[in-house]
């Protein structure tokens, strides 16, 4: 959005370590506007936000600390919800909502932009779809006008719904589906859910209004896990059955997807209810035209493209935690192996020698198993080792591996390689080089986009091998980049210990 199209109000942001929230803030930021963000955690917002956006400690279940943050803020948006607490969620929601909602008037708030659930009123709800219509309810009963926006559930890369159909349909070539699978729904792209959410700053106010939002196109969780399946080359299998209660699918989604069993199940009960636009009048308002169902899943899968592109994978892994430690660190569907290794060699040295790899000069150890992998990707009507590698100096995007291809490279500090060889699914090999005093901390990271079930038995029945592979590779790259005329030369034994 180009800055300077929206007036220059303050604006609080509950909820920005969450998913809407997360990708709200830059564009508001973006657009001008002075943002203050409203965190239980202040430090976990660090590194995330532009210098001028302010963070202030506050808790929607603590009043007290709301009016110091609320003060001076013209619109404010509630962002905020308790899906994942325990069986009190709801007095909890409603606590934290009759909280914001008096000190927003206490300090003089102009106008609130909550985001809720789309159901019809006089459905028999699930607890999170009735909480969600209660926190709406309490907001726009606060004497500040307040723009609900009830949405249904939100395509893209990281939302809960997404990576829901995703792990389904990538772990399941076989899928026994329940009734609520046919449940109509009229899912919306987050691209699409943050225009309508930006636009409602300034739409005409005079009170409190619900919108209803959705997609172009009204379909069933089954169209949507096809769909899902038809744009990734999968064939899927679906299977349906007049039984699985919400209870028996939360615990099945908790088996086979990234979801807590506790939040599968609060999902499935909200899906068993209809979620479609009844009332029109937001296309009145809103000078927003929503995509597709179909569009919106590809550009779901594009954006994470571009996300996983812009990610430093040393740093995405490390903050997984214990996973890292044997390569199941992920990114949206993608599977990491991350290790670093601190060298005293320069930081140009070390990457001359990262830049000499594959060809004839090998792949830094195991280049036995390199050449049998060759082989086999040869036999099965891949490229294959035959191509070699350009001269480093030539090292350029586009330049063939052998079975790799320059993806992108920055001089003296990043190589990115693209697999060629055929593999059921993506993968990326990716070098960087970063300076610290006295050398450089050299970063290696395999990345592996697998392709349904097929791909994640790809990766883990390979996972011992490439695990000696990779850390082979590391330490004999840091070891050649230290035999250099500054250090005496060493023997592979002696290299640094990749960590």
């Amino acid at each position: 959005m180009p800055k300077g199209e929206l007036s220059p109000a303050t604006v609080l942001v509950t909820g920005v370590s969450g998913y809407v929230g997360g990708r709200l803030l830059p564009l508001l930021e973006s657009a001008g506007l002075r943002v203050r963000c409203l965190a239980r955690r202040p430090e976990f917002l660090s590194g995330r936000v532009s210098p001028a956006t302010d963070i202030v400690a506050g808790d929607v279940l603590d009043r007290a600390s709301l009016d110091h943050a609320l003060r001076g803020i013209h619109t404010a948006f509630y962002l905020v919800h308790a899906m994942g607490s325990g069986a009190d969620f709801e007095a909890e929601e409603s606590h934290g909502a009759r909280n914001f909602a008096a000190a927003a008037a206490a300090q003089g708030v102009r106008r609130i932009i909550y985001l809720g659930g789309l159901a019809r009123e006089d459905a028999q709800l699930s607890a999170h779809l009735r909480s969600r219509h209660e926190v709406g309810r309490i907001l726009r009963e606060s004497g500040v006008p307040t723009v609900e926006l009830r949405t249904s559930i939100v395509l893209g890369s990281g939302s809960l719904s997404f990576e829901m159909i995703r792990a389904l349909v990538e772990r399941l070539p076989a899928m026994i589906t329940p009734r609520w699978v046919n449940v109509p729904t009229q899912p919306i792209a987050i691209d699409d859910l943050l225009r309508y959410l930006v636009a409602s700053i300034e739409i005409p106010l005079a009170e409190s209004r619900v919108f209803e939002i959705g997609g172009a196109d009204r379909v069933s969780y089954g169209e949507l896990m096809r769909e899902y399946a038809r744009q990734r080359g999968l064939k899927r299998m679906m299977i349906p059955v007049p039984f699985l209660t919400p209870r028996l699918s939360s615990l099945w989604l908790g088996l086979v997807t990234p979801l807590y069993a506790r939040i599968g199940r609060r999902l499935v009960d909200s899906i068993t209810t209809a979620t479609v636009v009844t009332d029109d009048s937001s296309s009145r308002v809103f000078n927003v035209r929503p995509m597709g169902m179909p569009a919106a899943i590809a550009l779901a899968l594009r954006n994470e493209d571009r996300e996983f592109a812009a990610t430093r994978w040393f740093d995405a892994v490390c903050s997984a935690g214990p996973a890292k430690q044997w390569g199941g660190a992920r990114f949206g569907n993608r599977i990491l192996d991350a290790r670093s290794c601190d060298v005293t060699a320069t930081p140009q040295r070390v990457y001359q020698q990262v830049t000499r790899i594959g060809g004839t000069h090998g792949w830094y150890g195991y280049d036995w198993l390199w050449h049998l992998r060759g082989a086999i990707d040869l036999m099965i009507g891949g490229v294959g080792m035959r191509r070699g590698s350009p001269p480093a100096a030539q090292l350029r995007p586009g330049a063939a591996v052998d079975f790799w291809r320059v993806e992108s490279m920055e001089p003296g500090h990043r190589l990115r390689l693209a697999a060629e060889m055929k593999v059921p699914g993506r993968a990326w090999l990716e070098f960087e080089v970063v300076p610290r005093p006295g050398g450089a901390t050299l970063r290696q990271t395999a990345m592996f986009d697998p392709v349904g079930l097929g791909g994640l038995l790809y990766w883990y029945a390979l996972y011992p091998i490439h695990r000696l592979i990779f850390a082979r590779m590391l330490a004999s790259l840091a070891a050649a980049a230290e035999r250099g005329p500054s250090v005496d030369a060493r023997p592979a034994s002696a290299a640094p210990t990749a960590r």
